[in-house]
């Protein structure tokens, strides 16, 4: 018989974690009966009482496994994890705040049963506030530069086949966008629209800072694009510079057109000086991420595994 592994990362869901784990233990004791499961929570050092009701779950169901770290390492190291923990034949990865339909994903194995590796469940249409939307809006915009067939608002629902799951694992790196890394690899994929729900229980842990760190993370991991970017305004700058001098020059030759006053000359400095630092930030981002992936640090530190 097959088995299925929920990867749920966790942080600060304490009024959470019991519903979504009634949930689906209640489609796969119903719709998914011809399979066993496992629940695999990871505990992203939650200061509230999230481990306590994971443990209390733990202890009533022996299916519940659960992953402490040490401190929050973040949504990325807590999917890394599960994802290493997960013994399934299948695995579902969702979130632990109720916004993602459960009773989808009776359809996800279904499809995985009709030869789907992947089964990617987007968000068609979002309950979330105005700005979180075109805030996601932009930066799948750019990504699709690099992943035409990436939905416009992302993923974070998913079903993987084992052999998915193992080559995704065999991918050790750190500051990684997983959602490009699994397209990436080219296993038959099929798309599920949905409508994802407003956060009924509890509130959003995802920080600006957080939104901004997986953003560039997402964009630098993904995508030669940045590079190209600073290539590109070099170009372009080094033009119009070359034809303002012409522009000058022949002013001054034809037309005897004084050149006087400094703020076309500040103008030129500041706009100049801007893209440089812009460029110069960009750069910094990759040198950084080459330095954090040499010094071989982990993705994660685990407390205990129950």
């Amino acid at each position: 018989m097959k088995r299925i592994s929920f990867v749920i990362p966790v942080y600060r869901n304490e009024r959470a974690v019991t519903m979504t784990y009634h949930h689906i233990r209640q489609v796969c004791t119903g719709d998914l009966k011809g399979y066993t499961y496992e629940i695999v929570f990871i505990d992203d050092g939650s200061d509230d009482g999230s481990l306590d009701e994971l443990l209390g779950l733990r202890a009533r169901d022996e299916n519940v496994r659960v992953i402490s770290f040490t401190r929050n390492f973040g949504q990325m190291a807590a999917i890394l994890a599960g994802f290493r923990q997960a013994s399934g034949d299948l695995i579902v990865q969702l979130s632990a705040d109720l916004q993602d339909p459960i009773s989808l994903v009776p359809r996800m194995v279904a499809e995985h049963e009709r030869g789907s590796e992947v089964v990617v469940c987007h968000r068609e249409h979002r309950e979330d506030g105005l700005s979180s939307r075109l805030a996601s809006r932009g930066l799948y915009a750019i990504l699709r530069l690099s992943f035409p067939q990436i939905p416009a608002g992302g993923f974070d629902y998913i079903l993987l086949d084992r052999k998915v799951l193992d080559a995704f694992n065999a991918v050790d790196v750190r500051n990684r966008f997983f959602q490009g890394d699994i397209l990436w690899f080219g296993y038959k994929t099929t798309f599920l629209p949905y409508t994802r729900a407003r956060r009924a229980i509890g509130r959003s842990q995802y920080t600006f800072a957080k939104r901004l760190k997986n953003s560039l993370d997402a964009i630098l991991d993904s995508s030669y694009l940045p590079i190209r970017f600073i290539s590109l305004v070099g170009v372009l700058t080094a033009c119009a510079g070359f034809l303002y001098a012409i522009d000058i020059v022949y002013g001054r030759l034809r037309h005897d057109i004084p050149f006087t006053g400094w703020a076309p000359i500040m103008i030129l400095i500041l706009v100049i000086g801007g893209l440089l630092m812009l460029m110069m930030g960009i750069i910094g981002e990759y040198v950084w991420r080459i330095y954090d992936e040499v010094r071989g640090k982990p993705n994660y530190v685990v407390r205990n595994v129950f």
